[in-house]
């Protein structure tokens, strides 16, 4: 396998990899299975080893055993490893029950997590997401005194709109924007992109099958015990044409020599040099086809096909991506 291209993220952040490992479905977070703890490990060793060294993670994946899982991966090479982590969900026996953003709970979330991680400083800190329950300045501010603490070395946010984002980047300088981007979920192009290019802000893009959908893989109905079947794009009517839509990708895929999923995240990459496509993996196996997906171009001509094909409103229904 190739070594993945290394990327400033945002303007005056940090060399990471292209290429990000998503972290958490290697463990439970909504109240499922937890997978082979061995494989997991292996894969975010085998990642290191492949020049992939941004690890993104959360706190409450899998309430806490996610950053055990990356920091049992990660011991002996922690100078190889980019660790990004996610704070403030609350869960309880799987289920959301919201966020806790006051600074006196964030000076605690952190404790637990490097003693997790088995590290001493968090690269990347993030809120994952902000609501009204603390103002923004507050949030951000109690991040800027962990990175003067030693505890921090860059901020991030995720999951906000532009507005918000212009107000956390004149508190501290944002390194890093979490946000879901895919062919399937555009609507983040006509204001907060821009404003993270604007600012010089590096996108850590996730999501970019759209929770599956532009796998190839999907036929409607779905099992009635699948988990899509909570989002409105994957319920009757919309879920048929929806996949509809996706036989285009699956056609250029197949003309192409790839597999949808692969396109899917080409396409994700290809919009900049300051995006990075976050990929969830939890197998070894998936490791080379990802990493292979970095290398693949697309003329002017498919480019245009896939952004008619995928114009804004083309995909009907939601994710938990529209709120």
């Amino acid at each position: 396998m190739k070594n993945i291209t290394k990327i400033n993220l945002g303007k005056n952040g940090p060399l990471v990899s292209k290429l990000g490992l998503g972290c958490m479905r290697m463990s439970s977070v909504w109240g499922g299975p937890v997978n082979d703890e061995s494989e997991s490990i292996a894969t975010i060793q085998s990642a290191l080893d492949n020049g992939i060294n941004f690890l993104n993670t959360g706190d409450f994946y899998g309430a806490g055993h996610n950053e055990l899982l990356v920091g049992k991966a990660i011991k002996g090479r922690r100078d190889d490893a980019f660790i990004s982590v996610k704070f403030g969900a609350i869960f309880h026996n799987g289920q959301w029950l919201g966020l806790d953003l006051r600074p006196i709970a964030i000076k605690n979330f952190i404790n637990y997590s490097l003693v997790r991680l088995g590290i001493d400083t968090i690269d990347l800190y993030q809120p994952c997401r902000l609501d009204n329950s603390v103002p923004v300045e507050d949030v951000i501010g109690t991040v800027a005194d962990l990175i003067k603490e030693g505890k921090v070395r860059y901020l991030g946010v995720s999951e906000i709109t532009a507005d918000q984002l212009r107000k956390a980047n004149s508190e501290y300088p944002v390194t890093a924007l979490e946000i879901g981007y895919s062919l399937a979920d555009r609507q983040i192009e006509s204001d907060l992109l821009p404003t993270a290019k604007e600012l010089g802000i590096g996108v850590v893009a996730f999501a970019n099958t759209a929770e599956g959908l532009l796998t190839g893989d999907m036929t409607a109905p779905l099992a009635a015990d699948d988990y899509h079947n909570h989002f409105s794009r994957f319920q009757g009517e919309n879920l048929i044409k929806n996949l509809e839509t996706v036989e285009v990708l699956k056609q250029m895929a197949k003309e192409k020599g790839y597999t949808p999923t692969q396109l899917a995240i080409a396409w994700v990459n290809a919009q900049g040099d300051h995006i990075m496509p976050l990929v969830s993996m939890s197998r070894r196996s998936r490791l080379p086809e990802n990493i292979q997906a970095m290398e693949i171009g697309f003329t002017p001509d498919e480019m245009n096909t896939l952004k008619m094909q995928f114009s804004p409103g083309s995909i009907l229904g939601g994710t938990y991506l529209q709120r």
